[in-house]
């Protein structure tokens, strides 16, 4: 059975599952396109924008977060969905504000922390502002940033772009709640200019300081707010002359605070991210519980999977040769050890798996949903007394 949490972050709704101890073939849960799809869908699922895992590190970060779209797809990063991870991460750990986290990510190393009023502050690191950093093929315009002229459904747009990590189209428009989105954002999304597809952002300045947009997503389409958008529409906009390097942004879902240090380049993020519920996925969604070992268990790992550790050979013995036995290459458990173990002498899942099979051996089913049980009343306690001051 798999535990999650519900977070959303002004009205961006996520999954989040706890991998952090999870053996490198094991860190996707069987969690195929196909499944994720049904996870996000509002009526036949659960319903959300994304899934997110916690995952174990691999370049000397905390953690890694890896993010599945409400397609399937993984796209790079997500302002939203990080922040939710750094609440959902002080929430299970019980941290106190100043915490900060080094997470990895597709986009390289992002840096939340919480604050006393219980937002979350993301250093976002720098825009990308070549194209063929965004990726796109726009050309760099008087402004210093990629600009250009995309057609769309018959209109004609002026547009600039920035990458935050993942590509962004941000277009200044007079009445920004006059935009057909669904119409507009769907076909710009595709446009030949963005070799990685884009997402799109409308914006109406208000004054310098205050921008109000809507967004497209990427492989989810109109969300109540995208934070990687929020900070790439305040790029573009400071460039074109239409906003300090601070401003207050309007989502659909609420404000977000974007600063752009002008010592450091790098684009800072604050906004909420909130609990929503705890619970247990019920394996009855797909039809019957997934299979998590044994001949067939890779079908449930289509995602590439983290390489398990090395095994370094112990040193050679006093009075024979110094060379040392050279370590066995790295093994790719879901790939390569579909029909048994290759390595049994040295396998690298055998800890984590002995743990599993110990627990599953020793307790009931019974026993196994009381625990989840137990672990979900700890976890809503904990929140409740953290944000009331009061024992649950």
């Amino acid at each position: 059975m798999l535990q999650y949490s519900k977070y959303q972050g002004l009205g961006n709704d996520f999954l989040l599952v706890d991998g952090r101890d999870a053996a490198a073939s094991e860190e996707c849960f069987g969690l195929t396109p196909e499944r994720i799809q049904r996870l996000c869908d509002r009526r036949f699922g659960i319903g959300a924008d994304g899934v997110i895992l916690a995952v174990p590190p691999r370049e000397g970060g905390e953690l890694r977060m890896r993010i599945f779209n409400a397609d399937g797809t993984e796209p790079e990063m997500c302002g939203n969905g990080i922040r939710c991870l750094a609440r959902f991460l002080a929430d299970s750990d019980g941290d106190a504000p100043g915490r900060c986290w080094q997470i990895e990510t597709l986009a390289g190393r992002i840096v939340p922390e919480l604050q006393d009023d219980g937002t979350i502050r993301v250093d976002m690191g720098a825009p990308f502002l070549e194209p063929a950093a965004v990726p796109t093929t726009l050309p760099i315009g008087d402004a210093g940033i990629p600009q250009g002229q995309l057609e769309a459904c018959g209109a004609s747009f002026l547009v600039g772009a920035a990458g935050m990590g993942n590509p962004h189209v941000v277009i200044p428009v007079e009445d920004v709640d006059a935009v057909d989105l669904e119409r507009f954002g769907a076909a710009l999304e595709v446009d030949a200019a963005f070799p990685a597809r884009t997402n799109v952002h409308f914006v109406q300045v208000l004054d310098p300081g205050h921008l109000v947009m809507r967004v497209w997503e990427r492989g989810a389409g109109p969300t109540l707010a995208c934070g990687t958008g929020a900070c790439a529409t305040l790029v573009v906009c400071h460039r074109l002359g239409l906003a300090e390097r601070e401003a207050r942004v309007d989502l659909p879902g609420g404000p977000l605070w974007i600063a752009w240090d002008g010592a450091t380049d790098h684009v800072m993020m604050t906004g909420p991210a909130e609990a929503v519920f705890d619970a247990v996925l019920a394996p009855s969604l797909w039809g019957e519980a997934p299979e998590t070992s044994g001949p067939d268990a890779s079908q449930d790992l289509p995602f590439t999977p983290a390489t398990a550790e090395p095994f370094t050979a112990e040193p050679a013995k006093a009075g024979l040769a110094e060379e040392a036995t050279p370590a066995p290459p790295p093994v790719d458990c879901a790939t390569v050890c579909v029909q048994g173990c290759i390595r049994p002498e040295a396998c690298p899942s055998a800890a984590a798996r002995a743990r599993v099979e110990a627990l599953l051996s020793s307790s009931s089913l019974d026993d196994l949903v009381n625990l989840a049980t137990s672990s979900l009343e700890s976890r809503t306690r904990a929140r409740f007394e953290r944000d009331t001051g009061r024992p649950g």
